[in-house]
């Protein structure tokens, strides 16, 4: 049973690479700002059709090869999770590709969380507060002047640390992975994209186009849910073997 839900798991651990919708909108609003208006749209059809290409050309090598080589002892980690750290420098290089894949990833991710609080809900829920204005506090460091906001510094800061700090205590890299790309492949990738498609074009209720993209839709939330699933059980699993708040378990 347990290799049923490894392998439920190993689908959210590949939807969650292709998560990237709710950031499209973004990108394309800053191309829109510097690109003129007829070369949007082609430039990011190219974008994705290129990163769509990529992230499964790169995921279906990973999965394959891995469990060709090693079968159903794959570990999650690739670079840890066999127990042995040779050779070193192999292991440095790839942890080093890992980390500033990751700082840029982080930033791009994170950029709607940050907006949605700069712009919505901290205007919200203290409207006309000084702080939370566009009002930037000038800092030198030697020669150097930056301009600095009090409230993105602090609360950005802030939301770091504390993401920083789940991860750690949560480190679960598949299970987790595979839960929040689970949670997230159908509302964000499938669901919102497709009717937003649908009202767009205005596409007719019940015509072939109307039916296959919501036979679609409901095949991705089938795999969604089938996904969720088996890393719920290997988050409970994991939890068996792992306690978070004791350091020398």
């Amino acid at each position: 049973m347990q290799k049923v839900w490894r392998t439920l798991q190993a689908f959210g651990n590949i939807a969650f690479a292709y998560g990237f919708s709710f950031i499209l909108l973004e990108i394309q609003d800053t191309l829109k700002a510097v690109a003129p208006p007829s070369t949007e749209t082609k430039v990011m059809r190219k974008a994705v059709a290129m990163s769509v290409a990529t992230t499964t050309v790169v995921y279906l090598l990973c999965g394959c090869v891995g469990y060709a080589a090693f079968g159903a002892e794959s570990p999650d980690n690739l670079l840890t999770g066999f127990g042995f750290f040779e050779p070193f420098w192999l292991l440095d290089l790839a942890n080093a590709g890992v980390v500033v894949h990751l700082v840029g990833t982080y930033q791009v991710v994170a950029q709607p969380v940050f907006a949605f609080l700069d712009r919505r809900a901290a205007a919200a829920a203290w409207p006309g507060s000084a702080l939370l204005g566009r009002k930037r506090v000038v800092v030198r460091v030697g020669s150097l002047a930056l301009e600095v906001s009090p409230f993105r510094l602090a609360w950005r800061t802030a939301f770091v640390c504390v993401t920083t700090a789940a991860s750690t205590l949560l480190p679960f890299f598949g299970a987790m992975v595979g839960l929040i790309g689970a949670a997230s492949f159908w509302p964000l990738t499938v669901y919102f994209p497709v009717e937003m498609y649908i009202a767009q074009r205005r596409v007719p209720r019940g015509s072939a186009r109307w039916l296959s993209l919501q036979t679609l839709s409901a095949g991705c939330l089938v795999v969604s849910v089938a996904a969720s699933a088996g890393s719920i059980a290997g988050v409970v699993e994991a939890f068996k073997a792992h306690n978070p708040f004791c350091w020398t378990c």
